[in-house]
Order: C-alpha cells, then structure tokens, then sequence
C-alpha cells in the first residue's frame, strides 16, 4: 500500500515549496510510527478537534501521507545501500587496478623505449592519477597495446594483460559511477524522501499543535499529542546533565 500511497500523493508532494521542506528530524521508521499511532489516538477526540478549527482531511490523509513517507524513505535507503556496496568493492578492488596500470606502463615504457612516438604515447597515459584518469589509461593501454603487439612480444610480455586490462576498466567504471553516484543532498531520491517526511509533518505538527490546545489541562489526552522520541531525547538530554553537574 505504501506505494499506492506515494503515488496518490506524489504530486502534492512534489509542489512543496522547496523553501520549506525539512530534513528528518528523528528516524523516518519512527516518524512514521507516531504519525500512524497519533492517527489511531485522536479518533475519539475528532469531534472536539475540529470544533478547534481542525481540517478533518488532515486527520483522514495522515495515514496515505505515512504510507508514502515509509515508501520514500524505502527508495532512499535502497539507493544508499547500492552506494555504500559500491564504494565498498572500490576499496576491495581499486589498488589491484592501479597496480595493473602501473605494471603496463612499466612494460609499455621498456617495449617501445627505441620508438619516440609512442613513448610520448605512454607519457602521456602516465599523466594523470584520479580513479577516473586510472581506468581511461587501463583502457588506453589495452587499444595501444593491441595496435603494436609486436614490441610487447619481443619483450615477452604477457598479452593476456591486454584484456585483463579492458576487462577491468569496463566493470570498475561501473563500480565508480555508482560509488560516486548522488549522495546526500544531491540524491533525487532524498529530495524526494525529505519532501515526503515534509509532509506527514505538516499533518503529524498541526493535529498536535491542535491537540495540545484543546487539551491543555487534561493530561491522559493531551499526551497523546506529544512525540514520544523527542520526549526521549528531551529527558536523556536533562540526564547527560545532571551528570555532568554532579
């Protein structure tokens, strides 16, 4: 449903303006949650609520609006695992790369020492030394190699490096592209994300704030209207304190 839900309102989502969109505050999971309970809580005060001044659609949508908080947030999480997997196989596979880069130049450098234009070829494949820079040369390497195949012979290189080579720069520029993909507030899918807690909070904050009003002196109902997590953190907050003062 969470889907359906993101897709019904995806829209309005979309037309927030961009000034107020809010980066989660708390975990998204328990955002959701609370909006989920303040929905079943203040069933049985709607009544009282919209006589208050309350819009009782806002009561009837906060849980579409939770639904597709929970679905974005889905999309982002995916998105940043797939990221994280990346970078990971860099680092696990990165070094090995720029070791091959290096052991072609090396032998590339010897093989061609007695034919200037091409070792101002190497020369130039040697310049450079970002990750991206390292697969073009691994690329470039495996073309020039295979264009004079005769002085890598001569040397007794081993030509099998040739598409070990390609082989590598075509994976890894994958590997990099999703690594250094959109992340943080570049991410189309926390944008997305963040405009879609945006608004389950606008709901979640105008039926407390109205809850809080009505109830003001009755403390059985009026809790109910309170953020649990943040409650929380409020009184862990007084504890570090204290615990620092004594």
């Amino acid at each position: 449903m969470s889907k359906e839900n993101y897709d019904a309102l995806k829209e309005a989502i979309d037309a927030l303006p961009q000034n107020e969109v809010k980066t989660p505050n708390m975990p998204v999971g328990e955002a959701v949650q609370e909006a989920e309970n303040l929905y079943a809580w203040c069933q049985d005060d709607l009544q009282a609520l919209t006589k208050a001044g309350l819009d009782k659609a806002l009561v009837d949508d906060l849980p579409l609006r939770a639904g597709a908080c929970r679905y974005a947030q889905s999309l982002w999480s995916r998105e940043f695992q797939t990221q994280e997997e990346a970078q990971k196989e860099w680092g696990d596979r990165s070094d090995e790369a720029f070791d091959l880069r290096d052991e072609l130049l090396h032998h590339f450098t010897f093989a061609f020492r007695n034919q200037p234009d091409l070792v101002n070829k190497v020369q130039a494949i040697r310049e450079g030394g970002s990750n991206a820079d390292m697969l073009q040369d691994l690329s470039d390497l495996h073309v020039l190699g295979l264009k004079h195949k005769e002085p890598l012979k001569a040397i007794g290189f081993d030509m099998s490096l040739l598409n070990t080579a390609a082989q590598t720069a075509d994976e890894l520029s994958v590997v990099l592209a999703k690594a250094n993909g959109e992340s943080g507030d570049d991410s189309e899918m926390k944008v997305q994300r963040d405009r879609a807690f945006t608004y389950m909070k606008k709901a979640v904050d105008e039926i407390r704030r109205t809850g809080q009003y009505v109830f003001w002196r009755n403390e059985d109902r009026v809790k109910g209207y309170v953020s649990q997590y943040h409650k929380r953190k409020r009184r862990s907050s007084v504890s570090d304190t204290d615990n620092v003062n004594i």
